[in-house]
C-alpha cells in the first residue's frame, strides 16, 4: 500500500461530503491521521460513536492544529468566520481547502484569513445525497464524479494544487481545475437553478389545493419522484448557495424562463414541429450524461438496489 498523501488531514463539519471523504481516505490510505470537528455536540457524539474519524475536536482550531490539510465542509456562509477562527494554528506549508458549492463568493469570505505561507486550494466534489449527517457517508460517493479544482489566485501553489488533486483521484474522483467565476456559472446551470425549479415544483403541488397531499404522495410518477427526492436536500446548505452565487443563477433563471415562454407558447398554438425540435434536442443532451459514465439509462434515475438509501444530490 502506497504511502498517505498527506499526514493529518482535519475535517471542519463532519457531514456527508466529510463523513464520505474520512471513509475514502481510508479506503485507498491517503491519510496518516484524520480529525474532526463539528459545531453541533449531537454531531460530534455521533462522530466518535461510530469512529467516523480519529480524533473528534471540541473545536474547529484544535482539528486544524498541526494538520496539513484542513478541508472546510461546512454552509458557505460560515466558512469566513471558520477560517478566521483557525488562521492562528494554520501550520506554514498547509493547505486550506473546501467543498463549497460555490467558490467566488468562499474565495471572497475565506482568503483574506488565510496566512502568508499557507496555501488556500478551493474544491468542490460534485456528488452528493440528500441525506446528511456523519451516518449518511460512504466511500464510493466521490467514485467517477468530478472534482473540480479552483485556485484562488493565478499564483496558488503548483504543487499544493496538485497534491490535492492527488488526493481527490484517490478518493476515486475525475479532477479538473477551473476558475471561480467560470465554476460559479457552470453550476448554476447543471445543478443550482435545478434545484430551484425542484423546489418551486414541488412548492406548486403543495399550493394547489385541487390536487390533495395524498394523490400527491400516491400517484408520483418518475419526474414529480426525482423532483421531491432533489428538494430534499439540506435548506442551510442551499440557502446560502443562491445567497452568494446570485449573480449566476439569475441570469440562467432569466434563460429558464425565456425557455418556459417559448414552450408555452408551442404548447398554446399546438405547434408539435416545435415542441419535438426541442425534446429532442433536449433528449440528446442527456444522452450524452449517460455516455459521459455520470449516469445510467436505467429508468430509477440511476439508483440501484446497492444505493436505494444513497441517491444523488449534485451541489
Amino acid at each position: 500500500m502506497s504511502a498517505p498523501i498527506y499526514g493529518r488531514v482535519a475535517l471542519i463539519g463532519l457531514g456527508l461530503i466529510a463523513s464520505s471523504m474520512a471513509h475514502a481516505m481510508r479506503r485507498a490510505n491517503l491519510a496518516g491521521e484524520i480529525t474532526g470537528h463539528a459545531r453541533s455536540a449531537e454531531t460530534r457524539a455521533v462522530a466518535r460513536e461510530i469512529g467516523l474519524v480519529d480524533q473528534v475536536c471540541e473545536t474547529a482550531a484544535e482539528a486544524a492544529d498541526g494538520a496539513d490539510l484542513v478541508v472546510l465542509c461546512v454552509p458557505v456562509g460560515a466558512m469566513g468566520a471558520v477560517a478566521e477562527e483557525i488562521a492562528p494554528v494554520l501550520a506554514p506549508g498547509a493547505t486550506v481547502s473546501d467543498v463549497g458549492s460555490v467558490k467566488k463568493a468562499v474565495i471572497e469570505a475565506v482568503a483574506p484569513h488565510i496566512p502568508e505561507g499557507v496555501h488556500f486550494v478551493p474544491a468542490h466534489p460534485l456528488a452528493g445525497t440528500e441525506h446528511s449527517g456523519p451516518r449518511a457517508g460512504f466511500a464510493e460517493l466521490f467514485d467517477n464524479r468530478w472534482c473540480l479544482i479552483v485556485p484562488a489566485t493565478p499564483d496558488t501553489d503548483e504543487a499544493a494544487t496538485a497534491r490535492l488533486s492527488r488526493l481527490w483521484e484517490g478518493m476515486g474522483a475525475h479532477v479538473d481545475v477551473m476558475d471561480a467565476e467560470h465554476h460559479d456559472l457552470v453550476l448554476a446551470v447543471t445543478s443550482h437553478t435545478p434545484h430551484l425549479i425542484a423546489y418551486t415544483m414541488v412548492g406548486v403541488a403543495d399550493d394547489l389545493r385541487r390536487v390533495t397531499d395524498s394523490e400527491v404522495i400516491k400517484y408520483s410518477a418518475a419526474g414529480f419522484r426525482d423532483f421531491t427526492r432533489i428538494a430534499a436536500s439540506d435548506p442551510t446548505m442551499w440557502r446560502d448557495v443562491f445567497l452568494t452565487n446570485k449573480e449566476a443563477t439569475l441570469e440562467i433563471l432569466g434563460r429558464f424562463t425565456e425557455e418556459l415562454f417559448a414552450l408555452q407558447r408551442a404548447i398554446r398554438t399546438g405547434d408539435g414541429d416545435h415542441l419535438h425540435d426541442y425534446f429532442t434536442r433536449t433528449r440528446a443532451i442527456r444522452r450524452g450524461i449517460i455516455e459521459a459514465g455520470q449516469d445510467t439509462a436505467a429508468p430509477d434515475f440511476g439508483r440501484g438496489a446497492a444505493r436505494s438509501t444513497k441517491t444523488e444530490r449534485q451541489g
